[in-house]
């Protein structure tokens, strides 16, 4: 279950309770663990991942610290429910046109890429530094919109603004026929995993201009992917 170690190399021998701490908040900002889902106990938890509970216990001051779960006397940890008034405010229907998906991502995400940038941890920036180490050329379209996905969202949570979390999962709700077309084909999956790689790039470099910038140039690149997968073209 634990991929510390694995995010551990990622990052390059980072410390481990700071791995530790990448991965949970991985889980967290993906839905693995959930609003209000409860975490074993110390002892077990630090069993669970294989490290000591000094470093169990950093890695959770610094859960903590940016309001991920809540840590009480006697009744363990629990991760923090956030109530998704975004769902509640926009009660929408996923958009059917591709140039309506195009328009929206085109406003809303390279501005999110650009605030990630200025505000990313070292801890934002192994989770998404993980998923592209994950995302492989053996994948399949489903794997591959799964790591595409995930990056995504990671990067959102990577503004430290729930709202903007919110937002971005819903985005993904309306445009997920669309990025679908993306992945259908080896080429257009190489091609996202470009886009991504350079906006890593800028976020790590905490670069926001260059981040607004690989956005665009990755949103410009799968529309067109998705144009040439919707005609049929090889």
């Amino acid at each position: 279950m634990s991929t510390v170690e694995s995010s551990a190399t990622t990052a390059s021998r980072q410390p481990i309770a700071v791995a530790l701490a990448a991965e949970l908040e991985r889980m967290i900002a993906t839905g693995e663990l959930g609003p209000g889902a409860r975490l074993p106990a110390e002892r077990e938890l630090a069993r669970q991942r294989g490290v000591s509970r000094t470093t169990l216990r950093e890695a959770m001051n610094a859960l903590e610290e940016k309001g991920l779960v809540e840590r009480r006397q006697g009744r363990g940890t629990r991760v923090v429910d956030r109530p998704d008034e975004a769902r509640q405010i926009l009660g929408l229907h996923p958009p059917d046109a591709t140039e309506s998906v195009t328009e929206l991502r085109t406003l809303v995400e390279p501005s999110v890429a650009a605030l990630a940038a200025t505000r990313a941890t070292r801890a934002n920036q192994l989770q998404l530094a993980d998923v592209l180490a994950r995302t492989t050329a053996d994948l399949t379209a489903q794997q591959s919109l799964e790591r595409d996905t995930e990056f995504h969202l990671l990067l959102a949570h990577a503004t430290l603004n729930p709202l903007v979390t919110a937002l971005h999962g819903l985005m993904t709700e309306w445009t997920l026929p669309q990025r679908r077309l993306s992945h259908a084909s080896p080429a257009g999956r190489a091609l996202s995993l470009r886009g991504h790689q350079e906006i890593l790039a800028a976020v790590e470099a905490h670069d926001a201009d260059g981040a607004h910038d690989a956005m665009r140039r990755h949103l410009t690149d799968v529309g067109a992917s998705w144009d040439a997968e919707a005609l049929g073209d090889p």
